[in-house]
């Protein structure tokens, strides 16, 4: 089945760091975004061949320790394969952190969105497109 996309999801917890020495970890961080994305996506499903646009969204519990940029990548290793067929095809990444007591109102939350900001904190919101343009427009 294809997928219909955007798909969003939660993940909660503290994102694995690139960087981090911990095989484990990472592999285990890997799983829980497959995990997420999964409950988001048709069952069965064809990994997307189409372009894509990730919108990741960080709530740390705390002032983040490391740089936003080194959560990337297990995020969009941990989708390939399941929601698109290889991180090449993402076109365009934002990603952005609200720490504690950066207060900041958005326009037009989705529901999910409006959970994220309810939800104990560390949670990730994660949005998948296929129009890698959508928000230039």
């Amino acid at each position: 089945m294809q997928i219909s996309f955007p798909i969003e999801f939660l993940v909660n917890g503290t994102p694995v760091s690139l960087s981090s020495q911990n095989a484990k970890a990472k592999e285990r961080w890997k799983e829980r975004i497959k995990y997420a994305s999964s409950r988001a996506l048709p069952n069965p499903h064809f990994a997307s061949i189409e372009r894509h646009s990730i919108t990741i969204y960080y709530f740390p519990a705390e002032p983040m320790q490391g740089d936003v940029d080194n959560i990337v990548k297990l995020i969009l290793d941990g989708m390939s394969g399941h929601v698109y067929v290889d991180d090449r095809q993402v076109e365009r990444i934002v990603v952005q952190k609200f720490e504690p007591g950066n207060i900041f109102s958005f326009s037009k939350p989705t529901a999910l969105m409006i959970e994220a900001l309810g939800e104990g904190r560390p949670i990730l919101y994660i949005r998948v497109s296929s129009d890698p343009f959508e928000e230039l427009r």
